[in-house]
């Protein structure tokens, strides 16, 4: 059973079908919904969404993630750019999060999906600040490059978990390349702002935790969100522990003593969560409640 400070607060229903069906007229798919983030209706009800790109299908099997995954997802729509572009505007978002599955299919990984995207954000308002989430892109430092060529404001990659529980969660993922992609995002652009993101309640001890962190601010990582694994479906890799909300603050507290730009530390903390107020700076903690 759930604890109790595991809640979402209440939504606004008619502002939450509005946002859903803006986004079924562009024909778009969100992480808020594909994930199964408990965020997404107070999200929906701010008009506020984190677009997914590239389809619903990844190629990888994390065994954290709701979303499916197949080794031949469809090929990604050349209008889809567009459309999110027209869908932020719609939604009149002032900072747009954009994330993806992973596409190892992909000879770039989707670098280029990810550059379109932002440029065509940028054609319908050059004042918006934009956001991408990114996969690892296997390493591949060039399609690095074409990703940061777009220009974004903040390049995130999710660490999502320790070192040592990264075979029996995210198996065809590497920590060290996860390390070194958010280092060297830095290494060519030192004025791009990058951020990741730890699941915790997977298993991870404290000391895994702080080390992880600090392998983050290594790579220069400057914003960074913790919160709390949730279990997809009985398939997917279980709640091991429920993290109370005092050590989610205290996670805040000694990140900020480690030299993070911004910490946001709390249960229901998710990436894309109340990331224009992250970039901005200003969160330490969660914005009201639990989460």
């Amino acid at each position: 059973m759930k604890p109790s400070w595991i809640r979402s607060p209440l939504p606004d229903p008619a502002m939450h079908l509005k946002t859903r069906r803006l986004l079924r007229d562009h024909g778009l798919n969100t992480v808020c919904e594909e994930a199964l983030c408990p965020n997404q209706s107070e999200c929906f009800s701010r008009r506020t969404a984190a677009f997914l790109i590239m389809g619903r299908t990844c190629t990888r099997a994390c065994r954290f993630c709701a979303i499916p995954g197949s080794a031949h997802p469809p090929a990604p729509d050349p209008q889809e750019p567009e459309r999110v572009a027209a869908a932020a505007a719609g939604l009149g978002l002032r900072h747009a999060v954009i994330t993806s599955v992973t596409r190892d299919d992909l000879g770039d990984g989707g670098a280029g999906c990810f550059a379109a995207t932002v440029l065509a954000l940028r054609r319908q308002d050059p004042s918006l600040t934009v956001e991408v989430l990114i996969p690892d892109l296997r390493g591949d430092g060039r399609a690095l490059e074409v990703v940061l060529a777009s220009r974004p404001d903040v390049v995130n990659h999710n660490l999502e978990t320790v070192s040592r529980l990264y075979n029996a969660v995210r198996p065809q993922a590497d920590y060290g390349r996860s390390l070194g992609l958010l280092a060297a995002a830095k290494a060519l652009d030192p004025r791009m702002v990058t951020k990741s993101g730890l699941m915790l309640g997977l298993g991870e001890e404290r000391g895994e935790v702080l080390a992880a962190m600090a392998g983050l601010r290594e790579a220069g990582c400057e914003l960074l969100t913790l919160g709390q694994y949730l279990q997809p479906s009985p398939q997917h890799h279980p709640v091991v522990r429920y993290v109370p909300p005092a050590e989610f603050a205290e996670y805040g507290r000694l990140g900020a003593g480690m030299g993070f730009r911004a910490v946001f530390s709390a249960p229901l903390v998710r990436s894309s969560f109340h990331a224009a107020e992250l970039y901005a700076g200003g969160l330490d903690g969660p914005p009201r409640g639990p989460g």
